[in-house]
């Protein structure tokens, strides 16, 4: 006998495919678009056609867009790069409203154990945008994982060269952690990164 009749088993089924949604988060998503109106059901089903139709890469940056360049990469100055892993790396800064730079987007990180060489991300075009001139500065923003400090080490080996200033993120101690808690590589990290006061 069967646990789940087929529509549910297959609504389920798709769910789980999503990142991080495991069997039963399935099963209460499944559930609750079950049990949505109509009109509540066939909105999230055109937000979700409508994302896939219209969503693209911006041709400067890799970022999200609407059109064939992002909104930021129409607006601001190109001085400042910071470089990302994913354009979801790009909304989490830009909700900061700190940063007034552009952005490049690698769509990934080196990561040899997973057949992922240098030519298998973008950085083919972060060496272009940097030939185009005007650049001043390129901020590796890739995550401190062995992955993003391995793209980071080789994307600076490629651009110092050029007498452009390359930066990283600095990496350490969370405001409001207390050392006794804080992990060895993170502590390790904020006595490597600390700074003159």
């Amino acid at each position: 006998m069967k646990v789940y009749i087929e529509p549910i088993g297959k609504l389920i089924n798709e769910f789980s495919k999503l990142p991080g949604v495991g069997a039963k988060t399935a099963q209460r998503f499944a559930y609750r678009v079950i049990n949505m109106s109509d009109q509540e059901a066939k909105n999230f089903a055109d937000a979700i056609m409508s994302a896939k139709k219209n969503v693209h890469y911006c041709k400067i940056c890799g970022n999200f867009s609407e059109g064939d360049i992002c909104d930021v990469c129409k607006v601001r100055s190109a001085e400042t790069i910071c470089v990302v892993k994913e354009p979801k790396d790009v909304i989490a800064i830009e909700k900061l409203n700190e940063y007034n730079g552009v952005y490049h987007v690698l769509h990934g990180t080196i990561s040899p154990l997973d057949g992922v060489g240098p030519n298998d991300i973008n950085i083919k075009g972060l060496l272009s945008r940097i030939a185009e001139g005007g650049v001043k500065e390129v901020i590796l923003a890739t995550n401190p994982d062995v992955e993003g400090e391995a793209t980071a080490m080789y994307i600076t080996n490629l651009i110092k060269p050029l007498g452009i200033r390359v930066s990283r993120l600095a990496h350490g101690l969370p405001i409001g952690t207390d050392l006794e808690y804080a992990d060895e590589v993170s502590l390790a990290r904020a006595f490597i990164d600390r700074k003159t006061l």
